[in-house]
């Protein structure tokens, strides 16, 4: 079996989160710790790969194979559960070897890496893609980069009812949207479905536009025949995926100096920097209570050692 227990999934903290400029505007914004459920198999990427993990078992797989860069989330937190629940994984990753604190731990995990250049990643999305791939690994599931698709929109539903069930532990009778870091935009449609319509979800696109996180959405919105979804993105990419900058760097230094909360620079940071922004621009009215999604990610943080 690849997939854990129907128990598996841990409690996952709600907290609020005070900052200056959030009291400033008089916006309240809740927290859900994704971060904090496991040390490895972190974030949003537990709840992305369980229904993948369930197909797998269904088919008869003995592991799986999918593909990320090199300071991956997703391949890190592929690779911990493979050698925890003890099924193989292969990794395909993004341009050259290259030795990161990722590749390390996906290795000491016994992951099996094969580079695919930059050219040859930017295939993944053509017809015939995985063909050669299950032809080597013929007993091994694919899932497909970030664990995207319909199957990890599925796991994401949960987090609404994490929520609603902390909600008097803050004080609070009900919501008025969520806000989160994009990367393929998975978990945002996730919390479209289970919302279908009652509360808007906010996506800061971690990537720029042409990566096709709003097709990613629409694709999967349109799967689940949701009459009225109540969704909108932001470009908070900052010029592209993994772009960072001195501005960024330090907003995350001082939201970590008055919160205590871990953040790192290519989704949380940026998400949260994004929705500062967007707060000061006066898009919510006062009075309106946000739910903020950590979607962990932390352990990349490792190939930014020296800045943050």
């Amino acid at each position: 079996m690849l997939s854990p227990p129907d128990n598996w999934l841990p409690q996952v903290p709600l907290e609020p989160l005070h900052l200056d400029w959030l009291a400033h505007a008089g916006i309240e914004l809740a927290i859900l710790r994704l971060d904090q459920i496991d040390p490895l198999i972190s974030g949003n990427k537990w709840f992305k790969l369980i229904e993948h993990l369930r197909n797998a078992d269904r088919v008869g797989a003995e592991g799986i194979i999918s593909l990320g860069g090199a300071h991956s989330n997703h391949l890190h937190a592929l690779a911990a559960a493979g050698k925890r629940l003890g099924f193989s994984t292969v990794g395909l990753l993004r341009g050259h070897p290259q030795e990161t604190p990722t590749v390390k731990d996906l290795q000491a995990f016994g992951m099996q890496l094969h580079w695919l250049g930059y050219a040859g990643y930017r295939a993944r999305h053509e017809a015939g893609f995985w063909q050669p791939w299950q032809t080597r690994y013929p007993t091994l599931h694919p899932v497909p980069e970030g664990g995207g698709g319909w199957p990890g929109a599925l796991g994401c539903m949960q987090f609404r009812a994490a929520v609603c069930a902390q909600l008097q532990g803050l004080g609070w009778s009900d919501y008025d949207g969520w806000w989160l870091a994009c990367g393929t935009g998975t978990t945002l449609a996730g919390l479209v479905l289970a919302e279908a319509g009652d509360h808007p979800v906010y996506g800061a696109l971690a990537v720029p536009g042409d990566h096709g996180v709003a097709q990613q959405v629409e694709t999967i919105v349109q799967q689940a025949a949701i009459a009225d979804p109540v969704y909108e993105l932001f470009d908070a990419s900052r010029g592209g995926f993994a772009k960072v900058d001195p501005l960024l760097l330090e907003f995350i230094e001082k939201t970590e100096q008055a919160s205590g909360i871990p953040l790192e620079p290519l989704y949380t940071g940026k998400a949260l920097l994004a929705l500062k922004q967007q707060v000061e621009a006066g898009k919510f009215a006062r009075g309106t209570r946000l739910i903020f999604v950590h979607t962990g990610g932390l352990q990349g943080r490792r190939g930014f050692s020296p800045q943050i």
